[in-house]
């Protein structure tokens, strides 16, 4: 008895910390699409109401702003195009970073994850220049291009030891069957990888999704929903909370929406205690 009591009052207090913790953190979230909801008068009283009548009135005002919209089909746009396309060359060049030994590998695969080391506003001037000089500059080429850029390095490193979780013994066996490796490649080692590359996926979504500083230097009439919806705060004195609430929510909605759907291959990616 008294052996057990020692153990479980760390645990107790283990519990209640994490608690606390995990209120801290999603308090926030949760105030944020509660307000989303409030009519302003409800979001702005001196006390905070719980209980109230709830209203999608800030979300039809924001399906009514055009620069919402156009943000919001933009970034439909934009993220998965760019994504895509990081994906499909970033998936191989990793399988050869993990696969095939060259001379200095290790320092070349330094230096595709240094991309991403780099701060955006050190990289931004020189797009500018660049998409002025091409005639881009605000179109859907110019910002597809820059965030798969963004968006490569990151899947080409955290793809790469998906594919060293592969058994050579499987791929060596494919070879000794007849196949090249390209067949290899695809009938073997994608596959089998398949699953934890969803995770690097989504999370390189997530970040081209929310990335704010490249997409509000880069546009003007093609910006992107983060940069339409940070125009909220650029008000005066009467402040929309209820549209800044619900534009958060509305902005947090399509990574949501994918990561409960790919739940169990980010918890083999991410958290394989789960």
């Amino acid at each position: 008895m008294v052996c057990s009591m020692k153990f479980s009052v760390p645990k107790v207090f283990i519990y209640i910390i994490i608690g606390f913790i995990f209120l801290f953190a999603f308090f926030p979230i949760f105030w944020t699409a509660l307000s989303s909801f409030k009519y302003l008068k409800d979001i702005v009283t001196q006390v905070p109401k719980l209980l109230f009548t709830p209203t999608l009135e800030s979300y039809r005002q924001l399906l009514h702003i055009s620069d919402i919209r156009g943000g919001l089909i933009n970034s439909l746009v934009v993220a998965p195009l760019s994504v895509l396309l990081g994906f499909v060359a970033g998936v191989p060049a990793a399988y050869i970073f993990a696969r095939y030994p060259f001379k200095r590998r290790n320092d070349l695969q330094f230096w595709v994850i240094s991309l991403r080391m780099m701060p955006p506003v050190a990289v931004v001037i020189p797009f500018i220049f660049i998409w002025f000089r091409l005639h881009l500059f605000d179109t859907y080429f110019s910002l597809i291009f820059t965030y798969f850029l963004i968006s490569m390095p990151t899947i080409i490193w955290l793809s790469i030891e998906s594919f060293r979780n592969v058994p050579k013994e499987c791929e060596e066996a494919a070879m000794v069957e007849g196949c090249s490796y390209l067949q290899t490649f695809f009938k073997i080692a994608f596959p089998v990888a398949g699953p934890t590359l969803i995770g690097g996926v989504l999370f390189c979504f997530i970040l081209v999704w929310n990335e704010f500083f490249m997409a509000f230097v880069l546009t003007s009439n093609k910006m992107t929903l983060p940069v339409a919806a940070g125009s909220f705060t650029m008000v005066g004195m009467e402040v929309p909370w209820g549209l800044i609430c619900g534009s958060v929510c509305l902005l947090s909605i399509p990574p949501l929406v994918l990561t409960s759907i790919f739940r169990k291959f980010l918890s083999s990616y991410f958290l394989p205690s789960i």
